[in-house]
């Protein structure tokens, strides 16, 4: 069998020296218009809500903020997870999108999903949207500290 390719290949010369230029024009080609990113964006489409409820527990966000934007922001179209977390006085819910969807459709998704459940949150809560970022900004994190002991936080 690769001996009638070789014999093939050797008295059709031509034709095997057209087919190598033909393929490396095309890995040429393809290899200058292949698009770059320095750190590709692989993360999921995400829109972060964070609610402030001031002086209150977290037991008491949960009840009362969390809860309610969470079942609301599940009915969001498109909408995969929603996530949410209570800390002392603040809420956070992550609403993660299907693949493919875009950040700024989301976002006024969410916005408008937001705007309907604010009656049923407290007076003293205020939801807003955090900002439109990636989840690709929690790949790194770094600590400048001296070990020799000579400089304090402020001059580093």
């Amino acid at each position: 069998m690769i001996a009638r390719l070789i014999h093939w290949s050797v008295h059709n010369r031509f034709l095997v020296i057209l087919a190598s230029v033909l393929v490396t024009a095309w890995g040429v080609y393809s290899t200058l218009n292949t698009p770059l990113d320095a750190i590709p964006d692989l993360s999921d489409t995400q829109v972060i809500v964070r609610t402030t409820y001031p002086g209150q527990a977290p037991q008491v966000v949960e009840d009362q903020v969390t809860y309610p934007l969470t079942t609301t922001l599940l009915s969001v179209p498109h909408a995969k997870t929603v996530r949410g977390y209570s800390l002392f006085g603040e809420s956070f819910v992550y609403v993660l999108f299907e693949d493919g969807v875009d950040l700024y459709w989301a976002r006024s998704r969410v916005l408008e999903y937001l705007s309907q459940v604010q009656g049923r949150l407290p007076p003293t809560a205020r939801a807003a949207l955090g900002p439109d970022a990636t989840g690709v900004g929690w790949i790194y994190e770094y600590a400048l500290i001296d070990r020799t002991g000579h400089t304090d936080i402020a001059q580093l």
